[in-house]
């Protein structure tokens, strides 16, 4: 997809900040420090539209990104990230699961997981919540720049054990490596 315009609109803290002109959304979610900043960065080829940190658990909101008029990027806090207190985490988890069940806007759940390490409780318990919910969503491996092919072969067969009532693919921020592909799901789920 050709990007021509993309802008970050606002961040929601609560529902009554969530857009409201019924647009579709594609919801980026995952573990605190899987690379979702980057991600968007990447598909959008903007540096810094999202901001991204060395700290993870930076995200504390549900950030809206309007892209080409047409569609929303929205970036939903991480979750597992241990140095937040428990009341902050409590309220990250309430505030996007709150999203994730009654956004009707919603399109297609891109789940981020990094391809380096094997999914974890976490990761499995938010899968397991989108099939259940039968939330339209895709596995995205993150980071698949950082293993050789065979590393990479063995870490997606081990995801698609554990996480099997999902689609997978693999991502690079750094190289570009599943853009196209990644693009071409937003695409079908946004028509």
């Amino acid at each position: 997809m050709k990007v021509t315009s993309a802008e970050f609109i606002k961040s929601a803290f609560e529902k009554a900040h969530w857009t409201t002109d019924g647009r579709p959304e594609i919801a980026f979610l995952g573990r605190s420090n899987v690379g979702k900043s980057s991600l968007i960065n990447s598909l959008l080829l903007r540096k810094g539209l999202a901001r991204t940190s060395n700290t993870p658990g930076r995200t504390q909101s549900i950030n809206f990104f309007l892209i080409n008029g047409e569609f929303y990027f929205t970036d939903l806090p991480g979750f597992g990230y241990a140095r937040v207190s428990k009341v902050m985490r409590a309220d990250w988890g309430k505030m996007a699961e709150e999203y994730l069940a009654e956004r009707t806007e919603l399109a297609l759940c891109v789940q981020l997981i990094d391809s380096r390490h094997k999914p974890t409780a976490l990761d499995i318990q938010l899968n397991e919540w989108l099939v259940h919910y039968q939330k339209p969503h895709i596995v995205v491996a993150t980071k698949a720049d950082k293993l050789s092919n065979n590393e990479l072969r063995k870490s997606l067969a081990e995801t698609a054990r554990v996480l099997s009532g999902s689609k997978i693919m693999t991502y690079s921020a750094s190289t570009g490596r599943g853009r196209d592909e990644l693009w071409n799901e937003i695409n079908a789920a946004v028509k």
